[in-house]
């Protein structure tokens, strides 16, 4: 007879952070920065000028492991104006158990409100969990992206277990602007499949509340991208779409249409934070 194996216990964290942005005469400034767990903000910053406030969250433990949950909500306060992005990479471990990332963003009317983290890379065998819900009131602005990348192919490593799904909601005072759900087993027929991932293991997002003209348009069109990215104008939403075989690809030409949309959908210039140069 053989001794019993003992349990493997493997600790999860539950991390929460609450932010709310407002509008104090020229100045946006931070009004709420509540955390529980192992989720941060650092120092706000005005890069730009006071209209602007710029936070950079981090995760500390560097990485999401099986049963980890982590909740983050965002109020932009009306005529406010955040910019929120991230340090590095997150990364979503391989484990026995889901891990999950719940994200609630809310922009009041005249608000601004730029969503811009690095990428999240998924391990082979992770269980990611994600789901976004945004709501705009009035003429709220948005400027939104999320770089995917699954598995590690600077480490031969192809998304060959585990599963990676996404849900995405953004309404206007109420109704639906987008509306989607993704789910990637792996070893799933969908990553190389021509009407999957087609072989590349990154896919971007980016999605701008706004409308563009036909000549800017073809403008995004024509910008180098190293891989396959497309854009799509809606009613009120303008949507690009990103295949690349790095995610260092995918982010740069993301970050190319940025300098060219921002301008003309949200009245500023483009000013890359020194995070993303670090």
């Amino acid at each position: 007879m053989t001794a019993a194996q003992p349990a493997i216990f493997t600790p999860a964290w539950h991390a929460e952070l609450e932010l709310a942005y407002a509008r104090q005469q020229d100045w946006t400034r931070p009004v709420l920065r509540r955390h529980l767990g192992p989720l941060r903000v650092q120092k706000h910053l005005h890069a730009e000028g006071p209209q602007v406030c710029q936070h950079i969250i981090v995760h500390p433990p560097g990485g999401i492991a099986g049963g980890d949950t982590l909740d983050i909500s965002v109020e932009v306060g009306e005529r406010a104006w955040a910019q929120l992005t991230s340090p590095g990479a997150a990364k979503w471990y391989r484990a026995a158990s889901s891990a999950r990332q719940t994200l609630e963003l809310r922009v009041q009317p005249g608000a601004t409100l730029e969503w811009l983290p690095q990428e999240t890379i998924v391990y082979s065998g992770a269980r990611a969990e994600l789901s976004t819900r945004i709501d705009l009131h009035g003429n709220a602005r948005l400027f939104y992206w999320d770089i995917v990348a699954l598995g590690r192919p600077a480490a031969a490593e192809r998304f060959d277990e585990g599963h990676f799904q996404a849900r995405l909601d953004i309404r206007r005072d109420g109704r639906p602007l987008w509306h989607e759900r993704q789910r990637i087993d792996g070893g799933d027929g969908l990553l190389d499949s021509p009407i999957g991932l087609a072989g590349q293991p990154v896919f971007a997002t980016l999605l701008v509340s706004g409308e563009i003209d036909a000549e800017l348009l073809e403008r995004c069109r024509e910008l180098p991208c190293a891989g396959r990215g497309d854009l799509t104008q809606l009613p009120g939403l303008l949507v690009a779409r990103c295949l690349a075989g790095e995610a260092l690809h995918a982010r740069a030409w993301l970050i190319e249409l940025w300098r060219l949309l921002r301008p003309a959908l949200l009245g500023r210039e483009a000013v890359p934070p020194r995070i993303w140069s670090t």
